[in-house]
């Protein structure tokens, strides 16, 4: 039996996951930074993570039953993210493996998102839509990597959904129970006209989250506004992932990242799974959310497969596209 331990640091969250390539989760311990205001501050969460790291290390530790001695491999997500954050997570690693002499094996984030939907939902070769606050990206696998169908062109999905929120003065928290600001606010709200993005097989969201927060600055009802954008927003993504399913013939797709825990964007795709004859699969929400554990599970597949790396080259990227990474699997 192999286990991996694996470290997510590329934005607000903190996490250690200790998996076993059964497979089997151990151990899953986090600590998600909060901002009192505004959007992700790098260098505030890299600092809260340096002071609850250990606690979060120990805990998963614990949790799992087992010493850093214990574990096959260290694996941590080397990009994409933001910078102070995912070296916060690099350092952390690079020191365990060193000093327990461990493997070191670098995972790419996005593909860790694409891995435990797949291994969490059974999925086998899906068209993968991956919605979060930094990444909105249609993809697939084909010829040894997640090739690009279409994705954003300029702001992520989760990004638009978190600055029309913390614009209009909604938010934050931008989630209570599961539900988004935006989600909530849209409760009653009736359809104004704003505007419809998409671009072949991309989509765009900074003109419609200006286009919405003039709405408001106009007289316009708040959640007229947030029922439009959502339903606008959601509504081009299921375009283009129509599109890649028309190009690429697949029968499965699988949602993964933070975004997919709306209950509304699943709804949407089920229809169009409905309408496609398709199999569709939801990453669950406690893994659909940044974790150690798609880490340690990504990084058990690579270890499998004999990708490591030095610890005095394991650097961070943190444009680290999907797309340049060799999958073995």
């Amino acid at each position: 039996m192999v286990v991996v331990l694996g470290i997510e640091s590329t934005a607000h969250t903190f996490g250690i996951g200790i998996v076993s390539d059964e497979p089997r989760i151990l151990a899953d311990s986090r600590f998600n930074y909060t901002p009192e205001k505004g959007g992700i501050h790098p260098r505030e969460a890299a600092e809260s993570f340096i002071r609850s790291g250990p606690s979060v290390l120990k805990e998963a530790l614990d949790r799992a039953g087992l010493s850093l001695r214990s574990i096959d491999a260290v694996a941590v997500a080397l990009g994409p993210g933001l910078g102070p954050c995912l070296r916060v997570g690099a350092t952390t690693a690079r020191a365990l493996a060193s000093y327990y002499r461990k493997p070191l094996v670098p995972v790419n984030h996005a593909v860790a998102h694409i891995e435990i939907g797949k291994m969490l939902t059974g999925a086998r070769d899906p068209l993968v839509v991956y919605i979060s606050g930094g990444n909105t990206v249609i993809t697939a696998k084909y010829g040894g990597r997640y090739r690009v169908f279409g994705e954003t062109l300029d702001i992520a999905l989760g990004n638009f959904m978190d600055t029309l929120v913390r614009e209009l003065g909604i938010a934050p928290p931008y989630v209570i129970e599961g539900v988004h600001a935006l989600d909530r606010c849209s409760e009653g709200g009736r359809y104004i006209d704003l505007p419809y993005v998409v671009k072949g097989q991309d989509t765009s969201y900074s003109g419609l989250l200006t286009a919405a927060l003039r709405a408001v600055r106009n007289g316009a009802r708040v959640e007229d506004v947030c029922f439009s954008a959502r339903e606008i927003a959601y509504s081009s993504l299921v375009e283009v992932a129509e599109r890649g399913i028309a190009q690429l013939g697949k029968s499965e797709i699988l949602l993964v990242g933070g975004v997919a825990a709306s209950r509304y964007l699943v709804e949407k795709f089920r229809v169009l799974a409905e309408h496609r004859g398709l199999n569709l699969y939801v990453t669950p929400p406690k893994y659909a959310v940044d974790n150690g554990v798609m880490i340690a599970w990504t990084g058990v597949l690579l270890f499998k497969h004999g990708v490591t790396v030095d610890p005095e080259k394991a650097v961070v990227r943190q444009r680290w596209r999907l797309d340049s990474v060799d999958i073995y699997w």
